[in-house]
């Protein structure tokens, strides 16, 4: 039996009082887009009973007051673009979006801190830090779609993450609502802060299982003139792999290095009807580089030129970068046009063992008679794959594919590694996390868990189980 409580006609008449009727839904039609998010098929698909739109932290608060009191539970949720199944209803209750809460409020450039709400698109503050001359460096593949607050529950890294880092490094605060119903800043515009535990690092990262994010202080820095994107083209996997550690280890320091394997390339260039160079035998190594003299960025794509060329690369051009981001950034959506129902996988290893992980899926690809696709934030060593289901009888595809996962994290874990870089956990990871988490470290979480969100209603069973 549940520990939750149904969504009955008082709480939605209260939920009503709080934010207004029109955003509270109950109708399943509205609810669908809310019922899933990137990730494909039916057991990763669960209806709310409600979708509640809150527009301030205050709000918010009254919500939560409401679903711990009466213990019902809360799915915060962004866009929707994630693919761990981190902002879907599992144990029903009420999905809070928030999409109503994007307001970019201020823009600091004394102390280069843009504050927003979380509902604010991850692309519209790339393009408010450019208009005042910064750059705000966090740049998943879905940044045209995926809001900040949904960056900030995932950790999310991206493309530029090999220079700048990932989300945890470009937030110097958070104001969140916790479990109970209260309004708390962690950190601020401070660059350093040692007052205690940091909190706002812990928020960051948990899938909305701690409290809800309600404004974020995202830091900026100078952005540079001028950046280049070079498209290395390699013919065979082992060059093309092996160069990221070459880069890594000259004087040159890269915006992006960007891996997409041969099978990637063939399906971007059919999704968008674009001939990409040598697709029919290419693997790509994608760098970019950036700085403010352009004589030390040619010195630079030279110096990366005579690099790739001499360990074995056909081609290395000055990229269309248009064209060429576009082609990667299409990625996914390639893959779901290829085959509606994939699993995307997001390892992460060192970079050392990038070539073993990538070796390990060609294995996994021909034992198992799928085809995986692989595209990479390389010089992180965060490998991202996509097994297609394609024309395999479902039947089939429920059989091997907990088979493949299982032989392949713990290969990655073997080589130390871990089951998610970007993406999360949220359900879909549940029983990889209980299995390959070290129990240490699990216990660690769960009694954070709980001293936080003692009646438990904040996403429950994301991450990993109380049960």
């Amino acid at each position: 039996m549940s520990k939750y409580s149904p969504l009955d006609e008082n709480a939605i008449a209260e939920l009503k009082q709080i934010v207004g009727d029109k955003y509270v839904w109950t109708d399943r039609d509205k609810m669908e887009p809310y019922s899933h998010d990137e990730v494909t098929g039916e057991k990763y698909i669960r209806y709310p009973e409600a979708v509640v739109l809150p527009e301030t932290a205050l709000q918010v608060a009254e919500i939560l007051k409401l679903a711990n009191r009466r213990l019902i539970p809360v799915v915060p949720r962004g866009a929707g673009s994630g693919y761990a199944c981190a902002s879907v209803a599992y144990e029903g209750g009420i999905v809070l979006s928030t999409e109503r809460m994007n307001q970019v409020l201020e823009i600091d450039e004394q102390n280069m801190v843009m504050v927003v709400e979380p509902g604010v698109r991850t692309a519209d503050v790339h393009k408010l830090a450019n208009e005042k001359g910064y750059l705000y460096p966090g740049e998943p593949s879905s940044s045209d779609s995926s809001f900040i607050g949904g960056n900030v529950a995932t950790n999310a890294g991206g493309l530029k993450a090999v220079k700048y880092g990932t989300t945890r490094q470009h937030v110097l605060g958070l104001e969140i609502v916790t479990p109970e119903g209260e309004v708390v800043t962690l950190g601020g515009k401070l660059k350093k802060d040692s007052t205690g535990y940091g909190l706002t690092q812990l928020m960051i990262g948990s899938e909305g299982t701690l409290g809800v994010v309600t404004k974020v202080y995202l830091k900026m820095v100078p952005r540079l003139q001028h950046v280049v994107d070079l498209l290395a083209i390699f013919q065979t996997l082992e060059s093309a792999i092996n160069i990221v550690a070459k880069v890594m280890q000259s004087p040159i320091n890269p915006l992006c290095v960007e891996f997409m394997d041969n099978k990637g390339i063939r399906c971007a260039e059919e999704f968008l009807h674009e001939k990409l160079p040598h697709s029919d035998k290419g693997y790509y190594v994608i760098l970019s580089v950036d700085g403010n003299n352009e004589d030390v960025l040619d010195e630079q794509c030279v110096f990366i030129d005579e690099l790739c060329t001499a360990n074995g690369a056909l081609e290395v051009l000055v990229a269309d970068p248009v064209k060429i981001w576009k082609a990667r950034k299409s990625f996914g959506e390639a893959n779901r046009a290829r085959s509606l129902i994939f699993s995307a996988e997001d390892t992460v290893v060192p970079m050392s063992r990038i070539p073993d992980v990538v070796q390990k899926f060609s294995e996994l690809s021909a034992k198992y008679g799928v085809s995986i696709h692989i595209a990479a934030h390389a010089a992180d060593g965060n490998v991202h794959a996509d097994i297609l289901k394609e024309a395999m009888p479902m039947e089939q595809w429920l059989e091997i594919l907990p088979q493949l996962q299982d032989e392949l994290y713990a290969f990655i874990y073997s080589v130390g590694g871990k089951l998610s870089g970007e993406h999360g956990i949220g359900y879909k990871r549940l029983a990889l996390m209980k299995k390959y988490c070290n129990p240490v470290e699990l216990k660690m979480m769960k009694a954070i868990k709980l001293a936080l969100d003692p009646n438990q209603i904040m996403n429950p069973g994301k991450i990993f189980s109380l049960d």
